[in-house]
């Protein structure tokens, strides 16, 4: 799922703000450590809102952000955000495909090393159809 971030620069560095998670916030001094702190912010607070019985935030387009004038100095981006982990335990599902669909899903996967694997690819698919319905 991709997060839209905005990054402003300080004196010391940048700070990251997480507009569609709300009270999500990170810092980093090089504009790489900022993007890597978002991503590792994120995970734990949406962590924190599933534990607490708190629905999964909805990623919104980046376009939402990028002439909005509450970011106007930013720098807007978005994180890729695997966040299948934290949907429960995985359970062991039979499906039918066709054929050359299940082929060219494989081939996806062997050359998309951000899925894992078969499975990884179809949930991560499926919750970023959920969520943006």
């Amino acid at each position: 799922m991709l997060y839209p971030i905005c990054i402003e620069k300080v004196s010391d560095g940048y700070v990251v703000s997480v507009p569609d998670v709300p009270g999500c916030f990170s810092a980093g001094d090089t504009l790489s450590e900022a993007m890597l702190n978002a991503k590792e912010a994120i995970a734990f607070h949406i962590e924190g809102m599933l534990e607490d019985g708190e629905e999964l935030p909805k990623a919104h387009p980046i376009e939402q952000y990028i002439n909005h004038p509450e970011y106007k100095d930013f720098i807007v981006t978005v994180v890729d955000m695997d966040l299948s982990h934290l949907m429960g335990k995985a359970e062991k599902i039979n499906i039918t495909v066709p054929s050359l669909l299940l082929h060219r899903i494989d081939q996806f996967v062997a050359t998309h090393p951000e899925y894992k694997n078969r499975s990884n690819f179809l949930a991560q698919l499926a919750t970023n159809k959920l969520l943006s319905a």
